[in-house]
């Protein structure tokens, strides 16, 4: 009886275990066709997004890199973790697209769950950004 009792503590333990694990995996999140708008709705010019983008990767702690017109390079190093993320953008619109990342256990569809969280962050910080135009 003992051997079946620690068995089934041991199944347990790691089932709890597997879970937790599991847990810090999330669906990969990229921010596609998000709207560019001012607060009092006037239309903004390419560049005005473009370093609206800027600041806020800057403000988040994101490395920026302008690749060409229309298309931005962000990178964040955040202790033993890297995430890389393309942002191309128009006058109407922008999108966060997932490029590679260090250590966040990405497998093809999922990602730690900071990542998301990262570029959730980011993205709120871009439309804060474009209203106080």
């Amino acid at each position: 009886m003992t051997k079946k009792l620690f068995l089934v503590t041991l199944i347990i333990v790691g089932g709890l275990f597997y879970a937790g694990c599991s847990a810090t995996q999330q669906p990969l999140y990229n921010v596609q066709g998000s709207s560019v708008q001012s607060f009092d709705g006037k239309k903004l010019t390419q560049a005005q997004v473009e370093k609206a983008i800027l600041q806020a990767g800057s403000q988040r702690g994101w490395v920026m890199k302008k690749i060409k017109n229309g298309v931005i390079s962000a990178t964040l190093y955040a202790r033993k973790h890297m995430a890389l993320v393309e942002i191309s953008y128009t006058d109407s619109s922008y999108n966060i697209v997932y490029k590679n990342s260090e250590n966040l256990n990405y497998d093809g569809s999922n990602i730690h769950k900071n990542y998301n969280s990262w570029v959730r962050n980011l993205d709120n910080s871009i439309q804060i950004n474009l209203n106080s135009l």
